[in-house]
């Protein structure tokens, strides 16, 4: 299962430097309701090899300011702590794979 990422634990993954990806999505945005089940299929996936959360932009709106997140669904890919690659929208899940295997 996708962690439940907030502004706090942010902060913790990126001074831990490690690698993670993020999903900013809301409750009442349809495309990410779509994008969702994929994210979970992974997070079992890759459990052990990467982090993978979700990060709710009405509860949290520090971190997605700070990475400019203007539409949801977004996805923000790390490598050692910095950002490598984001995806915004739906994605098929073997190009939201491709993105993740980069990070590892």
């Amino acid at each position: 299962m996708a962690l439940q990422i907030t502004d706090e634990s942010f902060k913790e993954f990126i001074a831990g430097n490690k690698s993670f990806v993020v999903d900013f999505w809301a409750e009442w945005c349809g495309p990410c309701r779509m994008i969702g089940p994929v994210i979970e299929e992974l997070a079992k996936e890759y459990e052990g090899k990467v982090i993978i959360g979700k990060m709710n932009v009405d509860e949290n709106d520090e971190t997605p300011a700070d990475y400019g997140i203007r539409s949801i669904p977004t996805i923000l890919f790390f490598k050692n702590g910095v950002l490598s690659d984001k995806l915004i929208g739906v994605a098929a899940k073997s190009l939201v794979e491709e993105k993740l295997k980069a990070i590892l």
